[in-house]
């Protein structure tokens, strides 16, 4: 079976998140963090999570000059999604974004989810992380899918998203009690109510 890698930087870094949306326990995944070059991630105005634009577009929402590190995303690089994976994080992802192909650098070894455990709340994301690298230092890049906003500019907030501040703030409303009533999972839902596979 033909497997997809996916870099993944907002509220899908949570593993807890990836988890549900796919499905099933992600064993078959593994997960590191990675950086995305030359893209900024915005606040969607009215909303937890973010969204990325290229940086050429970027220009058109921030009126200053960016430092190489603002301009840049870090997030998880994800491989071995399967094509129901994919099916199930494009229901999730919705019109709002469109899955683009993106190339990565890895920033650490991979390693498999932690257990789906009702408990567990440790994310691939940590809260403190090394200055940006000379890009030349960087680990060589890897082809990724990523979920690239594509409705109008105007609905993106000039300020920068951050995972540490999610995770604080809002990540109880995604995950455990919080998220029963969490409407961003409703079309992920009926897609299994419906009957359709959601595991290999």
């Amino acid at each position: 079976m033909s497997t997809t890698n996916a870099f993944f930087y907002g509220t899908l870094c949570h593993p807890r998140i990836l988890q549900r949306v796919i499905g099933n326990d992600g064993s078959h995944l593994n997960i590191c963090p990675a950086i995305l070059l030359d893209y900024t991630r915005h606040h969607v105005a009215g909303a937890d999570y973010p969204a990325i634009i290229p940086y050429t577009r970027t220009k058109e929402l921030v009126k200053v000059e960016l430092s190489p590190e603002e301009r840049s995303v870090r997030g998880t690089l994800v491989t071995g999604l399967t094509p129901n994976d994919i099916r199930l994080l494009d229901i999730f992802e919705g019109s709002e974004y469109t899955r683009d192909p993106v190339q990565v650098h890895p920033l650490a070894p991979a390693s498999p989810p932690p257990a789906a455990t009702a408990h567990a709340t440790q994310d691939f994301v940590p809260s403190t992380t090394d200055p940006l690298p000379p890009v030349n230092e960087l680990a060589p890049a890897v082809e990724a899918s990523a979920y690239v906003w594509c409705n109008p500019i105007s609905e993106l907030k000039p300020e920068l998203w951050d995972f540490e501040s999610f995770v604080r703030d809002n990540a109880w409303k995604w995950v455990g009690e919080g998220s029963r009533e969490n409407g961003d999972y409703g079309k992920v839902d009926e897609a299994r109510w419906e009957g359709r596979p959601t595991a290999q």
